[in-house]
């Protein structure tokens, strides 16, 4: 089955380039879909189930949003697909905190300015199937200065769910002594978080249980969510500590 990602940009140059990218990023077989505007974003997304991936519905599991849109702007598009089971992506030339954080606090599960190399995007976005954040070089110096400053203090960071590293969240780790609600873990979800907690990637896990590697991505969000933790390290602290690994 192909792996459907929708990209959302207004310019057709940029919009080809990024398809280029996406194909050259990842081993499946991709379907790709493309908007240059919220509406037709919208109407898209409403025949994968709508905004909140109703099931039964084949959704998209990669989403790469344009901050800058003729009839809007892609924060409002973040804000309403919080509960759609994608992994979203900022892609745009702003690089400034006033539209990093606020996407980021909109559900971004990453974020890529346009004008980095191609070769720089593709190593970037081929980071999701290791469980980390793709992050442009500059976004990344960008949060490392703002969080080592103390800036982040009073952040609300994006409760997105996806990223083993944690690098968006600002809130404190889930004390140890929190029993874990492993009850609530489906048989799936229990066996990629043994895997998580034996170290192996997105990539490697899926290769284990003869999945796709989105596939595994939305069991660790799910387990994510169920136990309340925002790490792979967390997450594999609490299986351990209940002698679930």
């Amino acid at each position: 089955m192909a792996v459907k990602v929708l990209i959302l940009e207004d310019n057709p140059v940029a919009r080809s380039f990024l398809c280029r990218v996406v194909r050259e990023s990842f081993s499946d077989t991709i379907h790709l879909t493309e908007a240059g505007d919220l509406e037709s974003a919208r109407r898209h997304i409403s025949l994968t189930g709508g905004s909140q991936g109703l099931h039964g519905v084949d959704p998209f599991k990669l989403v790469m949003v344009d901050l800058e849109l003729p009839d809007g702007n892609g924060m409002e598009l973040l804000t309403e697909l919080a509960h759609y089971p994608a992994t979203k992506i900022v892609t745009t030339l702003y690089s400034d905190d006033d539209h990093l954080f606020p996407a980021l606090q909109c559900g971004a599960d990453g974020y890529l300015l346009k004008e980095d190399r191609f070769e720089v995007l593709v190593e970037e976005l081929q980071k999701i199937v290791r469980g980390q954040p793709p992050l442009s070089p500059a976004i990344a110096r960008r949060l490392l200065t703002h969080f080592r400053h103390g800036n982040g203090a009073d952040s609300q960071a994006p409760d997105s769910g996806f990223m083993p590293a944690a690098t968006f969240t600002t809130s404190k780790p889930v004390p140890m002594e929190k029993p874990l609600d492993h009850e609530r873990l489906t048989p799936r979800e229990s066996e990629v978080l043994t895997y998580l907690s034996k170290g192996f990637t997105i990539k490697e896990i899926a290769s284990l249980m003869g999945i796709k590697w989105f596939t595994v991505n939305d069991h660790i969000k799910s387990i994510y969510k169920k136990l309340n933790v925002s790490s792979r390290a967390e997450a594999a602290v609490l299986a351990s500590k209940q002698g679930l690994v």
